[in-house]
């Protein structure tokens, strides 16, 4: 069944968003408040990362960390990889959304004496917290369907394995790539399968990011 599949990649996008949901906020936050002297090229390297091809995020973590290191793929590189491809997302979007909150929120802050930092963490982040949702929703969402990084970095796996760090994994892409190359009718027909479940959670993800922004709107 697809058991194995999903679960591998619930566990991997799960690594991700762990990993790019604070390094993509505090981008964000950075570009948007702060505005220091990285801004300039920190901002070009968001936006160098979010045209990178997903295989070469596969075969970076692979050179990096899997051959030099590890020398094993796992679910935890699987997800490494998946994290570079959704930080740029989340940084992205969050940047848009918090350009949307109006100055006045933050004059407001700082005239009541709080300090900078209080100020976006008690008043423009909850002011901006359905938009930062949808933004780490669409990361989530951009990465559920990758293939080619995966192919280098978990290995690939038949059977089920809840540990990331040690043995190989599965993903529902893998699962449709392995079951479409077999050939055989019953494979197509899991890889079709396959096709249809993952096709149900992309879709999943983008109505609940739909459904919040219309939510955001009426408010």
């Amino acid at each position: 069944g697809l058991l194995h599949a999903l679960t591998g990649s619930g566990i991997m996008v799960g690594i991700a968003l762990i990993i790019s949901l604070p390094i993509g906020i505090l981008t964000a936050i950075y570009l948007t408040e702060i505005k220091g002297f990285f801004t300039r090229p920190i901002r070009f390297l968001v936006q160098a990362m979010s045209g990178v091809p997903s295989i070469v995020a596969g075969l970076f973590i692979l050179s990096a960390i899997v051959f030099p290191i590890t020398k094993t793929p796992s679910g935890l590189m699987g997800g490494l990889a998946l994290a570079i491809l959704m930080i740029p997302t989340i940084a992205r979007t969050s940047e848009e959304v918090l350009l949307l909150i109006p100055a006045d929120l933050r004059e407001a802050g700082i005239a009541l004496g709080g300090t900078q930092w209080r100020t976006v963490a008690m008043i423009i982040l909850p002011a901006a917290q359905s938009g930062l949702i949808t933004a780490v929703i669409l990361g989530v969402a951009r990465v559920a369907g990758e293939t080619a990084p995966l192919l280098l970095t978990m290995g690939g796996a038949d059977a089920l394995n809840l540990n990331p760090f040690a043995g190989n994994s599965s993903a529902i892409p893998f699962y449709v790539w392995k079951n479409f190359s077999l050939g055989t009718e019953t494979s197509i027909a899991r890889a079709w399968a396959g096709v249809l479940v993952l096709m149900i959670i992309v879709l999943f993800f983008f109505s609940l990011t739909r459904f919040l922004s219309n939510r955001k709107g009426r408010v």
